[in-house]
């Protein structure tokens, strides 16, 4: 016989044989097995509950009466509100409207200083055979007459009121109707520059009314003596 051979006869175990006692050992044993059966099936329970409460949450039942007619479905309406960027257009400029005025009052104005000072016969009248002193003594009463008629029917102001050659600072901003620049223009206002003209502007207008009949075209009638 062999070493193994003697060692598994000397340490033999019948499988068939049951406990008869029970100690401290198999007593824990039983007890550990219980406790986790316990745990096992309370799990399961709790599994089941859990289960049972979500599904009663998912679908509530409705009750409804034996007689009744079924409820109309109900339609719910999901308004989306869609936020457009609005883009407001560049505020386009406004027109440009060029005011017309009718040739009468300056028919009439021409009409008043051929009156006073023969403006037009002065003008159109050839002056290339006469001196200078000729010339100049016609110019005197056109000079006369025109300053007669401008006082008559005008007041007029200077737009500057500085001496002529002084320097003038011309701000931001400035009228352009008003002021005109001359030279070398650079950059932008303000600009410092010399008064060449003190510019004028009329304060009123003292133009006679006219009548019904009268053609403000004929500024001086043609004269015929008998």
């Amino acid at each position: 016989m062999t070493y193994i051979e003697s060692l598994m006869s000397t340490f033999s175990v019948d499988l068939t044989l049951r406990p008869t006692t029970f100690d401290l050992w198999h007593v824990c044993l039983a007890g550990t097995v219980v406790a986790l059966m316990a745990v096992i099936i309370l799990l399961l329970l709790l599994l089941l509950f859990s289960r049972s409460m979500n599904k009663t949450v998912a679908e509530p039942a409705t009750v409804q009466p034996i007689h009744a007619q079924p409820a109309e479905p109900t339609v719910k309406i999901i308004e989306k509100i869609i936020e457009v960027e609005k883009i407001v257009p560049a505020p386009t400029p406004e027109p440009v409207v060029l005011k017309e005025y009718t040739p009468d009052a300056a028919l009439q104005v021409l009409g008043l200083l051929q009156k006073e000072a023969r403006f037009i016969d002065f003008i159109k009248e050839d002056i290339t055979a006469y001196s200078d002193a000729d010339i100049g003594v016609a110019a005197r009463v056109v000079h006369d007459g025109c300053n007669k008629a401008l006082n008559a029917h005008f007041s007029l102001a200077p737009i500057r009121t500085e001496q002529e050659g002084s320097n003038i600072t011309v701000p931001v901003g400035f009228d352009a109707t008003a002021i005109r620049l001359t030279g070398n223009i650079v950059g932008a206002a303000p600009f410092t520059g010399s008064l060449v003209h003190k510019g004028w502007q009329v304060t009123e207008v003292r133009l006679p009314k006219l009548t019904q009949g009268h053609n403000p075209h004929i500024v001086a009638a043609a004269e015929i003596e008998l």
